[in-house]
């Protein structure tokens, strides 16, 4: 996985060498976890409330010292008495060289306090987590604040047990007596920067609620004018006023021009954009780029007739939190009234391109019923078929006709050798693909690789006991767009008939195994009602060794979740710790209760992620 800034949050992309769908990228405000789940984060935060840090933490100078040294030291070698901090807001700022999220947010945070340091009463603390003394020395010569001395690693690590620091960067802010005013200070600085001083709750509130009143009075200019810029750019360098835009539709288009999903985009947009202007004058795109550097962003801005925000510009970071934006990328729709039409129409415009303009809910209507009447007659033909392409492989690379596998159930198995989650379900699919072809012959699964190379292709399809799409088969990225694949490992079901059942089938596998089968509505309806069935027969509470803190309590899981004792996936069911968001599988939570004797209790059969009633 690659992780690339965004202004002052961070883009994590699956590959960009997978040629996945252009939807595959998740904007979140992650940093290095030393332990896996946030869920253990948030645990964090309610022990470290329980075993009462705020208290601890009152006297700053016992805080931050150690032995006879009572001075913290700054990146030139002078030393400032922690006894100069009382009175201060201050911020402890955990982070390390060597973490790629650390690195990207720390110029941020700089440029955020040298604006706060006018005010005299806020100072930063670096509390450090790297390994060696030159990268300590190298990294903390970037920043203009002050720091525990690179040799007193017990402090360092007091310090990080006592505010539970599980991930970096981590921003503690105390205030003025030591008392923890939040322990959210790198999202809030992400958030807000400099205005969310003094960075406590009822100032976040505060900016929350202007926030969603500015929203409620959403305007053209109140989305694009910024502070004193009130134009936007095009591409030969001339402003053009915001108020020459009132009045139009126009799309904001959050792109990463380096990145090859936003580039096969921005070849179709440019078809759609030349059409509609030569139809009507009364629509714009403005772009909002999220990229790193500026000479990226010259470049492909330059193939682009339409306008932008400039480079770096403080409001695109603002855009991105704003809109939400989640995926790249995203088109934002904004009305001639200046209100979100739509938040993202990317996708619509891949599919139907000038067709699906002006995105008006009737427009939208219209397009549904369209693509309904296209999945009514859809075939396994009017899928996997294309010009003189109506052929799969086998291992060996022989081919087999499309025609041939028509009147069977089909699982595409969209995949890559270098995939973690994918070479960990892969032995799981075998098995249950074993289990139901020894059921029924009419069943066959085809691989769709996104790998990189014909070698890793051909070693991850050697393991594989079903058929394949080639390598570098056009048909991949139509079925990729069709069935909306945006991350792997993904399965979707084609009946017998040809027409979609699921593309949700891997969720289906993972909770049901091979009992999924045949991946209809009404089997699924009954596999429902059968899990209803089994959880009745469930105790309501379990105790568990794994967690004697709280009883854990039988919950309907709507969502998947990972086990916290076998870190399998789970579906459905689960027996849950709300408080400390901690999930053990059925089986997990009932081996220790619904055993007699050494032996699985009476009537129980547990198996996969359940234990089923005999």
């Amino acid at each position: 996985m690659r992780r690339y800034k965004i202004g002052l949050v961070e883009i994590s992309i699956t590959d960009k060498a997978t040629n996945l769908s252009p939807h595959n990228y998740n904007i979140k405000n992650r940093g290095c976890r030393q332990r896996r789940f946030e869920k253990e984060r948030v645990k964090g935060r309610k022990e470290a409330m329980a075993d009462g840090v705020g208290n601890a933490t009152r006297d700053l100078v016992s805080l931050l010292s150690s032995g006879e040294r009572d001075f913290l030291v700054r990146n030139n070698g002078d030393e400032v008495k922690i006894s100069d901090l009382v009175g201060k807001k201050v911020g402890l700022y955990f982070s390390g060289s060597w973490c790629g999220p650390c690195r990207r947010f720390t110029p941020d945070f700089v440029e955020v306090y040298e604006e706060l340091s006018s005010k005299g009463d806020f100072e930063v603390v670096f509390v450090s987590s790297d390994r060696v003394d030159e990268a300590f020395v190298a990294y903390f010569a970037k920043m203009p604040w002050l720091a525990i001395p690179f040799s007193d690693s017990e402090t360092r690590k007091r310090l990080m047990a006592l505010f539970k620091v599980r991930g970096i960067p981590h921003l503690v802010i105390l205030d003025g007596s030591g008392e923890v005013l939040s322990d959210q200070g790198v999202k809030i600085i992400k958030d807000y920067g400099s205005e969310g001083y003094p960075f406590t709750p009822e100032r976040v509130k505060i900016l929350r609620e202007e926030e969603e009143a500015a929203a409620k009075e959403q305007s053209l200019r109140s989305i694009l004018v910024f502070k004193s810029r009130d134009f936007v750019i095009s591409n030969t360098g001339i402003k053009i006023p915001v108020s020459e835009l009132e009045g139009k539709m126009v799309g904001l288009y959050f792109s990463m021009t380096v990145h090859k999903g936003c580039i096969e985009f921005t070849t179709k947009l440019l078809q759609f954009y030349n059409k509609i202007k030569g139809l009507s004058n009364n629509f714009e795109i403005i772009l909002i780029s999220l990229d790193d550097e500026e000479e990226p962003f010259k470049q492909g801005f330059e193939t682009m007739p339409w306008l932008a925000l400039p480079f770096k510009d403080k409001s695109c970071e603002k855009l991105a939190r704003y809109f939400e934006v989640a995926t790249l990328p995203t088109l934002v729709i904004v009305s001639p009234d200046g209100k979100t039409l739509n938040p993202n129409v990317a996708e619509l415009i891949e599919e139907h391109g000038a067709e699906a303009y002006p995105f008006t809910p009737q427009k939208l209507l219209e397009l549904a019923e369209i693509e309904k009447a296209k999945n009514e007659v859809q075939t396994l033909d009017s899928i996997l078929v294309s010009g003189d392409r109506d052929f799969v492989i086998e291992n060996s690379g022989s081919k087999v006709l499309v025609s041939e596998l028509v009147g069977k159930t089909i699982l595409l198995y969209f995949s890559a050798q270098w995939c973690p989650p994918c070479r960990e379900f892969l032995p799981k699919f075998i098995a249950i693909y074993d289990e139901i072809k020894a059921k029924d012959k009419a069943f066959e699964v085809i691989f769709i690789s996104s790998d990189r190379d014909q070698f890793s292709f051909d070693d991850f399809f050697a393991s594989m006991p079903w058929l394949a799409l080639p390598f570098g088969d056009e048909r991949k990225a139509f079925l990729q767009r069709k069935f909306k694949v945006r991350g792997i490992p993904a399965v979707v079901a084609i009946g017998p008939s040809g027409k979609t059942l699921s593309t949700q089938a891997r969720q289906l596998l993972q909770a049901h195994g091979a009992d999924a089968y045949p991946f209809t509505e009404e089997h699924l309806e009954k596999l429902d009602e059968m899990l209803e069935d089994m959880a009745k027969g469930w105790p309501e509470k379990v105790k568990h060794e794994l967690h004697a803190a709280h009883e854990l309590i039988k919950a309907r899981r709507n969502g998947g979740y990972v086990c916290d004792a076998c870190k399998e996936i789970g579906q459905a069911w689960s027996f849950y710790c709300e408080q400390c968001d901690f999930d053990l599988h059925p089986k997990c939570a009932l081996k220790t209760d619904t055993k007699e004797g050494g032996k699985t209790k009476e009537g129980w059969t547990c198996e996969g992620d359940v234990c089923r009633k005999t």
